[in-house]
C-alpha cells in the first residue's frame, strides 16, 4: 500500500523555529491539526453559533444538529451501537475520572482491589489512586516484560472476586505497545470484571471497534486525533451509563429541579453538565471525517515505515537506548541518552527545528520500571517524513559533541 504524507493539508508544517524548517516530532503529545478541521471551526463560529438544546430560535437548533451529529460521527468512528453511549468531556483525562467517580466510587468498598499496568499514562492511574485514598481499595499491578509488552495471563492471575475493575490502555503513549485488548477484556469478562480502557493514543494508530472489542469504557481524546484541545470522549456501555450517578451538576444534567428534590436526565445528557465544548465537538467530527479520507491501513503501515527507518538510524549510536521494542507497535520510539539529561537532548534538537518530548511522560511507574527518570521521545504521525527522521538523527549527534560524555 502506498501513502503520501498530506503535509500540505497542515499550515503549521510550513513555518520555521529557530530559523529552520520545523521538523513536528511531538505527535503523540499533541497532533497538528489540518486545515479542513480549523476551517469548520472557524466556519461554524461565524455562521451558526449558538448554545445547544432547548433553544427554539433558528441558530440555536442549527447548532444542536450540528452538535448530536458530531456524536453520532464520534459513534460510527468507533462503531458504538447507539450515539447514547458517547459522552462529551473536557478530555481524555475526565472521561476517566468520570468512570471513577460515577461508576466505580458506589461499587468499590475497603480491600477491593483495581487492577492496571505499569505502563498506564497517569490520567489512567491517578483515578483509581483517588480510590485507594478514599474508600481504602487495593492497586494490584500488571508488570511490563523487557520488550514493553505484558503478559494476558498474568492478568489473569491477579483478577480475584475482590477485583471491581480493570485498567488498561490501548497503546502506551511511551513504549508504543499495542496490547491485545480483546484477549484482555475477555480475560476480565470471564472474571466478571469491568473494563475501562485509555484509548488516547490507539484511537489515532489502531482501528476501534467497540462492540468486537466488548469494552466497558474506552476513553480518548480530541487533539491527539488532529482535532481540538478541550474535548474528550467517553464510550460506555449503555446499561453502565443508565446506572450510573452524574458526574457534575448543573444545567442540562437535569429532568426537574425544585427545591427539596432533583431528577437526572438519561445519558448522554446527564454527564454533559452546563454549555457542552460546542466548536471542539464540530472540529472533532471534522477531523474524524478528515481521517476516514485515507485508507487506515495504509496510513498505519506508512507510520510504522518511518518508525522503523528511525529505530534503524539510532542503532549507529551506542550511547543511546532505545525502550520498547514490542512487535507490531506504534510509531512511538522513546530512549535514554548515556550521559545527557533528556531535557537538555530536547533543547538542542529544538535549536535545530526539531520538536520531541523529554520527561517522564506522565508515566513514572512505567519509567521505575526501567530505571530511567526520564526519557526523549519521537513520536510520528500521517505528516511524518524520513527527512524528519534525518533531522532528528543530525540533531542527536550534535548534541551529543556538545553534552560529551
Amino acid at each position: 500500500m502506498s501513502f503520501e504524507p498530506p503535509r500540505s493539508d497542515f499550515p503549521i508544517l510550513a513555518r520555521e523555529v529557530n530559523g529552520k524548517p520545523l521538523a513536528y516530532l511531538d505527535s503523540a503529545a499533541s497532533a497538528q491539526k489540518p486545515k479542513a478541521v480549523l476551517d469548520a471551526m472557524t466556519e461554524f463560529a461565524t455562521t451558526e453559533f449558538a448554545n445547544v438544546h432547548r433553544g427554539v430560535h433558528t441558530l440555536a437548533a442549527a447548532a444542536t444538529q450540528r452538535y448530536e451529529a458530531a456524536r453520532a460521527r464520534v459513534a460510527r468512528f468507533i462503531n458504538a451501537k447507539h450515539s447514547d453511549e458517547i459522552i462529551f468531556t473536557r478530555s481524555g483525562t475526565e472521561a476517566l475520572n468520570l468512570v471513577s467517580y460515577s461508576f466505580l466510587s458506589p461499587r468499590i468498598s475497603a480491600g477491593d482491589e483495581i487492577v492496571l499496568t505499569r505502563m498506564e499514562h497517569h490520567s489512567n492511574i491517578v483515578p483509581w489512586h483517588f480510590m485507594r485514598e478514599r474508600k481504602r481499595a487495593v492497586l494490584k499491578w500488571v508488570d511490563v516484560r523487557d520488550d514493553g509488552t505484558i503478559s494476558p495471563p498474568a492478568i489473569q492471575t491477579l483478577l480475584t472476586p475482590k477485583t471491581k475493575l480493570l485498567a488498561v490502555t490501548h497503546m502506551s503513549n511511551v513504549l508504543g505497545t499495542i496490547n491485545p485488548l480483546k484477549e484482555i477484556i475477555s480475560i476480565a469478562h470471564a472474571k466478571g470484571v469491568p473494563v475501562v480502557v485509555d484509548g488516547c493514543q490507539g484511537v489515532v494508530h489502531d482501528t476501534v471497534d467497540v462492540q468486537e472489542l466488548d469494552a466497558d469504557f474506552y476513553a480518548f481524546t480530541g487533539h491527539k486525533l488532529y482535532g481540538p484541545t478541550g474535548i474528550g470522549v467517553l464510550y460506555g456501555k449503555r446499561a453502565h451509563l443508565k446506572s450510573m450517578r452524574p458526574f457534575n451538576g448543573g444545567g442540562e444534567m437535569i429532568q426537574e429541579v425544585s427545591r427539596d428534590r432533583v431528577t437526572y436526565a438519561e445519558p448522554p445528557a446527564r454527564f454533559e453538565a452546563g454549555t457542552p465544548p460546542i466548536i471542539e465537538a464540530i472540529g472533532l467530527a471534522a477531523a474524524i471525517d478528515y481521517l476516514a479520507g485515507f485508507n487506515r491501513a495504509a496510513v498505519r503501515e506508512y507510520e510504522c515505515a518511518v518508525y522503523t527507518y528511525a529505530r534503524e538510524a539510532v542503532r549507529q549510536f551506542n550511547w543511546l537506548r532505545v525502550i520498547g521494542e514490542a512487535p507490531n507497535k506504534g510509531a512511538i520510539l522513546s530512549f535514554e541518552t548515556q550521559g545527557m539529561h533528556a531535557h537538555d537532548v530536547a533543547t538542542i534538537l529544538d535549536h535545530e527545528g526539531v520538536a520531541v518530548r523529554a520527561g517522564h511522560h506522565c508515566a513514572q511507574p512505567l519509567m521505575e520500571r526501567f530505571d530511567v527518570t526520564s526519557t526523549t521521545r519521537a513520536s510520528f504521525a500521517l505528516y511524518s517524513t524520513r527527512e524528519d527522521v534525518d533531522r532528528l538523527i543530525a540533531g542527536l549527534a550534535k548534541a551529543r559533541k556538545i553534552l560529551g560524555e
